[in-house]
């Protein structure tokens, strides 16, 4: 009996070794795989931070482009203004030695068409010598040289820099996460794969073209400086028997407006338009040009309106009307314009040198409307029992409105406004070994 009783404790404790055994197992594969499950949340953790991270440098990097993008709209609005600055600059150094010739004379312009015309008229003497500051190195020349500079030179070359170096300062902004992520690795380098990327093709550079020089049409319109300058005031009483409804006419025109090549070009004339008549061809305007400049986009450009390239510089030998009808095709019975002025104007053109409008950055035509430039990044670890650990994440940049527009159109991604903000997405592709 005694012998049976060693026997059954020598069993039990068999088992109670196996059941021991056998949980020990246990515990030591639960201790395992909760450090595998703790490796692998720890290191999702760090890696959705280093890729939202990186994504956030992308979405600056847009936003970037579009700052910089409008900026250029900027210049080349800047531009417009210098050049019609450089116009009125000769136009006020033209009249003011019109002035003083007394061709027309300040009081006639005063009498026929009011006060405040002669006061302006008067007003050109301080313009003496202004027509020199719109010279080829002038300084209203260097100013608009300088504008140029920027859309041409720098910021192009910064554009240049910022779409080719995007996917290294990504990189670089992930690989600074994961260090701060992982202190106990030191200086060990930690280089998320990059599994799926969309940014490579994402932007294209376009040329210059007509939806660019429409678009700065549209802003140039803001402004009423650059807008037409066109006005025509008329004396009040009869002049002459044989017209009783014609009136002298006191003619301002000028312009500025991009040309077919994109380049800015600019024009102002003014002239005392004098109503007469004659036996032969009955009634007419003769024209005294006041005042005239004109700024071609590009050297030998014709101004707006008739002109003619081997006008008189005064008629004090020929008939107006005479020269007119043997030199001319002007139309001086019911035309508008200012030929005579505009023919000065062309005989003292001065050109600025312009490169026209420049290539710019901007989204992919064929995007979706969000225009989502997503990444997918995955990484390797080992654990502590030596165990390699994956894991994967997934962001994207995308364009938003802060706010609906108030036309109410949709819009388009685009490099123009700055409303790309960055989020983690679904990862795009699945991982060997999840």
């Amino acid at each position: 009996m005694r012998a049976a009783a060693h026997a059954q404790r020598g069993q039990v404790l068999v088992l109670g070794l196996v059941l021991a055994t056998l949980l020990g197992l246990a515990w030591l594969r639960y201790f395992a795989t909760a450090q595998v499950t703790a490796s692998k949340a720890r290191m999702v953790h760090g890696l959705d931070a280093a890729s939202y991270s990186g994504a956030l440098v992308q979405a600056r990097t847009l936003n970037f482009l579009a700052y910089l993008n409008r900026a250029r709209l900027g210049h080349q609005l800047a531009m417009a203004h210098v050049l019609t600055l450089g116009s009125w600059a000769h136009f006020g150094g033209m009249q003011a030695q019109r002035l003083a010739q007394g061709n027309p004379p300040a009081y006639l312009i005063g009498m026929l068409f009011g006060a405040n015309h002669g006061r302006a008229y008067l007003a050109a003497a301080a313009a003496a010598g202004l027509n020199h500051q719109a010279q080829v190195g002038g300084s209203l020349a260097s100013a608009f040289a300088a504008h140029e500079s920027f859309i041409h030179d720098q910021s192009a070359s910064l554009s240049d820099t910022l779409v080719a170096g995007l996917p290294e300062a990504r990189l670089a902004i992930m690989r600074q996460v994961l260090a701060a992520h992982y202190p106990e690795l030191g200086r060990q380098v930690l280089t998320p794969q990059i599994q799926a990327d969309a940014w490579p093709g994402f932007l294209q550079k376009r040329p210059a073209d007509a939806s660019l020089a429409t678009l700065l049409h549209g802003l140039a319109g803001l402004y009423g400086f650059l807008g037409p300058r066109n006005e025509t005031a008329r004396n009040v009483w009869a002049v002459d028997p044989r017209c009783p409804a014609w009136r002298h006419e006191l003619r301002r025109r000028g312009q500025t407006q991009l040309d077919a090549s994109g380049r800015w070009q600019a024009g102002d004339t003014q002239s005392f338009h004098a109503v007469r008549s004659n036996r032969w061809i009955g009634c007419y305007y003769r024209e005294y040009a006041m005042g005239w400049a004109w700024m071609p986009a590009q050297s030998g450009q014709a101004i707006v309106g008739g002109h003619s390239t081997n006008a008189p510089t005064d008629f004090s030998q020929e008939d107006f009307w005479r020269w007119v009808q043997a030199a001319t095709g002007w139309d001086i019975v019911g035309g508008q314009a200012n030929p005579l002025a505009n023919s000065y104007a062309m005989q003292s053109a001065v050109s600025w040198p312009s490169r026209g409008l420049a290539a710019y950055f901007d989204v992919r035509g064929d995007l979706p409307p969000q225009g989502q430039a997503g990444f997918v990044i995955r990484l390797t670890l080992p654990n502590q029992e030596g165990q390699s650990v994956h894991a994967r994440s997934a962001a994207e940049t995308f364009f938003t409105r802060p706010a609906v527009r108030q036309d109410g159109h949709s819009e388009a991604a685009n490099l123009f406004h700055p409303y790309w903000h960055a989020r983690l997405s679904s990862p795009l592709l699945p991982l060997p070994g999840d």
